[in-house]
């Protein structure tokens, strides 16, 4: 048997604390100073634990400005987008990974190579394109620039590969046609692979602020990235009220992960236990 390493372990698990501790501090400098007064944000040392708490900042965030509006607006698109890029990302996945035809693996080598090419490169014929569709200062376009992922078709597609073909053949001998096959066998099979991606698109969509600051130009229509950069703009350096709308603006983030995480640990799991 071997010997166990119990002053390893120990730094090991110190190194780790030490790590996370950086990483997240600046996030409870966020919650902190949200709940702060303005003479408290830079006080040394810092006050952790604000005495007294202010929690009228969160109440400011709500009714001085639209982002009630703002929120709204980027639900809507985050979940429109990413439902849309998982439905496409999964069928062009399934084409790639389980259907023969002429180029198949030619076509694919060429749509990975568009991730090596920058957003900011077609940033200019993109907004051409939706200029000429009427598209600008709508969401419609937030979405539509959202729909088509390498990413996605990758990350999927190589999950579909681990598939066994059997399934596929005796769904098909069954009468199963490609629709029917692709709903009933692959989606179920992907849980996993289809959170992640979930989780990825909603955080990158949620996030997004170059979209929205080319295509968006009415206030109504912001989403919350725009808004908290306008926010900011009307509450120069009150920081309290700006760390606020951040801790509200990072809340969905949270819910979308915590939703989806226990499935992406599960199939972890379970692929882990497959012989």
């Amino acid at each position: 048997m071997k010997k166990k390493k119990p002053i390893g372990n120990v730094l090991y698990y110190v190194l780790m604390f030490l790590l996370s501790l950086f990483m997240i501090f600046p996030f409870l400098w966020m919650i902190s100073t949200s709940l702060k007064f303005d003479s408290q944000v830079f006080t040394v040392p810092i006050q952790w634990i604000p005495n007294p708490v202010n929690w009228s900042n969160y109440s400011k965030v709500w009714t001085e400005e639209p982002f009630f509006t703002f929120y709204k607006n980027t639900a809507f698109v985050a979940v429109c987008a990413t439902a849309g890029q998982v439905f496409i990302s999964a069928l062009a996945a399934y084409a790639f990974a389980k259907l023969r035809f002429a180029g198949k693996n030619f076509i694919f080598g060429l749509y990975i190579a568009t991730m090596m090419v920058p957003w900011h490169t077609i940033m200019i014929p993109q907004y051409q394109i939706i200029s000429a569709l009427h598209l600008t200062d709508t969401h419609l376009a937030l979405i539509m620039g959202q729909l088509a992922s390498a990413f996605g078709i990758f990350l999927l597609r190589q999950f579909f590969l681990t598939v066994p073909d059997e399934l596929i053949e005796a769904a098909r001998i069954d009468g199963a046609g490609e629709l029917l096959t692709f709903g009933r066998i692959m989606l179920p099979q992907a849980k996993p692979a289809l959170a992640t991606l979930i989780i990825f698109t909603f955080i990158q969509v949620w996030n997004d602020y170059m979209a929205p600051l080319i295509y968006l130009n009415t206030k109504e229509k912001y989403t919350i990235q725009l808004g908290l950069k306008f926010f900011q703009s009307e509450h120069t350096a009150q920081y309290t009220i700006i760390m606020a709308g951040t801790v509200c603006s990072l809340i969905p983030i949270l819910i979308v992960f915590l939703i989806f995480e226990k499935q992406i640990t599960n199939g972890m799991v379970h692929s882990g236990l497959k012989g």
